[in-house]
């Protein structure tokens, strides 16, 4: 028999396990011989990932609220490097372990309370990839306006600020995504084998067509910063700067925590942590220059910024671009959907009832809710985009990120029971499957960030709330992250040691 990962238990331990109701095939820790991604793999994996149409958009928008070229880049650059902190540690249990993030979390949340962060993280997939999946549609329905100008013209048909046709086309790349998640995995994986270079060398015909319509590459990038002195937004730069690096950082927050389930299938740490580290950084940095250099000769060429790439697409005439731009658009956008924001909230609701839901039943309920979100809505302008979306969520991901984080190094030194993660009478039962320390850390460092949220949302008048709770709600990553790490540590550390159930060896000391 292969040879086990570094873990405590023996073949025969997980064979019993298999009739356990938290154990499924989908769930179980991947065996050695089905780990093999390697270094170039991961990296693959990000630039698959990295070069999509959002990614485009998080420069351009940056562009759109006043930074100059080189101050987007930097911030965006900046807040990956971050978040590839906690993308790399929470990533080593997978590695070590084969376990996926549901299963990682019910070390630090209970056997049950796990599904809590799993069912956060799965929310904000959904609503990921209901954006996704609103870009696709909505680049094959603004295509398409230009072969029937009528479609365009057409007026709003429901009370949702879309047309009838606008719903149609998204609900028809929608239904593409079902069918992908239909013929399973192996189907995601064959269309992230080409994708990458597909939107890279599109991106990269853009820029060039960018640079020789604008003139160069010169009155592109002079655009000078809204925020210089002399400008409309003279000394607020640090006022906008903060919460758009929250933002930037809230981008990538979902994968920082849910990276275990593909760095399950790693052959080595080292192969997890140089493939991130050579794939996620530079390809962001190299899109993010695409969109800002793109948006900022859309200022020059048609005396308007505009800072979505299809928008820009649409302004080609020649029937041969638009069709081909179409479906490269379409087959990227998929891809990163499907691999970004499907496999692991898939994951997420198969914990929920791990006999019950399969893969593709987790896909289709990520796909439902997708859809009532009403995604285009949250990109409906640069800031709902960045402020509302990307900052509110990593206000709940940032807290699940410090617990899972200070549980796993700090308080176990990377030692987990593999067998009793899979147990409901286990050493991660804690207080009937619920882990209350993590819970209560959870719901403390969230709360810092709600009411600059509802004064975001305009649930409350921005005037009636004491502005350092506005200013905590710009760091809300940051802030969740810390205290959640901290007050988790003390908690867990004070909290007295609980003596092992019957017959329960677990491999690491017993904790409440």
């Amino acid at each position: 028999m292969p040879a086990l990962p570094e873990q405590a238990s023996t073949p025969d331990e997980l064979i019993a396990i298999e009739g356990s109701h938290l154990y499924s095939p989908d769930l179980a820790p991947v065996p050695p011989e089905r780990r093999k991604w390697g270094m170039w793999n991961f990296a693959a994996l990000w630039i698959s990932m990295a070069a999509c149409i959002p990614t485009y958009m998080l420069a351009s928008s940056l562009i759109d609220g006043g930074m100059n070229w080189w101050q987007a880049i930097l911030t965006i650059f900046l807040a990956n490097l971050i978040v590839l902190i906690p993308m790399i540690l929470n990533a080593h249990a997978g590695t070590r372990y084969g376990i996926p993030f549901p299963v990682f979390c019910r070390a630090s949340f209970g056997t049950h309370g796990a599904n809590v962060p799993a069912l956060l993280r799965a929310l904000v997939a959904c609503g990921w990839f209901g954006i996704q999946a609103w870009i696709g549609g909505n680049a094959i329905f603004k295509i398409l306006a230009v072969f029937v100008p009528s479609l365009a013209a057409t007026p709003a048909q429901n009370a949702f600020g879309i047309t009838f046709p606008q719903f149609l086309c998204f609900m028809l790349f929608w239904g593409i995504n079902m069918w992908v998640i239909y013929k399973g995995i192996d189907s995601i994986r064959l269309l992230l084998s080409f994708k990458a270079p597909l939107l890279i060398v599109l991106g990269l015909l853009l820029l060039g067509w960018a640079y020789s319509a604008a003139g160069g590459f010169g009155p592109m990038l002079s655009q000078p910063s809204a925020f210089d002195p002399g400008q409309p937004k003279d000394g607020q730069f640090w006022k906008y700067f903060v919460p758009a690096l929250t933002g930037m950082i809230g981008f990538w927050a979902t994968l920082s925590l849910n990276i275990p389930d593909f760095s399950r299938y790693a052959k080595s740490q080292r192969d997890q942590v140089l493939g991130q580290t050579i794939g996620l950084p530079p390809t962001m940095a190299l899109y993010a220059f695409i969109g800002v250099a793109v948006t900022s000769a859309t200022t020059i060429i048609f005396k308007k910024t505009i800072w979505d790439p299809v928008d820009v697409l649409t302004h080609f005439t020649n029937p041969f671009v638009l069709i081909i731009a179409m479906l490269a658009l379409c087959i990227a956008t998929l891809a990163t959907n499907l691999a970004a924001n499907v496999v692991s909230p898939a994951n997420d609701f198969a914990n929920l009832a791990p006999k019950f839901i399969s893969f593709r039943t987790g896909g289709l309920i990520t796909g439902i809710i997708g859809v009532l979100i009403m995604p285009w809505k949250l990109l409906a302008n640069p800031s709902g985009y960045i402020f509302t979306w990307l900052v509110g969520y990593s206000a709940l991901l940032g807290p699940i990120g410090g617990i899972m984080i200070a549980d796993y190094f700090l308080i176990r030194k990377c030692k987990l029971s593999l067998v009793d993660l899979y147990k409901p009478d286990g050493e991660y039962r804690y207080t009937k499957g619920f882990s209350l320390v993590g819970l209560f850390a959870l719901i403390v460092s969230i709360l810092p960030n709600v009411p600059g949220f509802l004064a975001t949302i305009n649930v409350i008048p921005k005037d009636k709330l004491p502005p350092f709770l506005m200013t905590i709600y710009s760091y809300a990553w940051f802030v969740g992250f810390l205290i959640a790490f901290l007050l988790y540590s003390i908690l867990r550390s004070l909290a007295p040691a609980m003596k092992p159930l019957a017959g329960i060896k677990p491999s690491t000391p017993a904790l409440p």
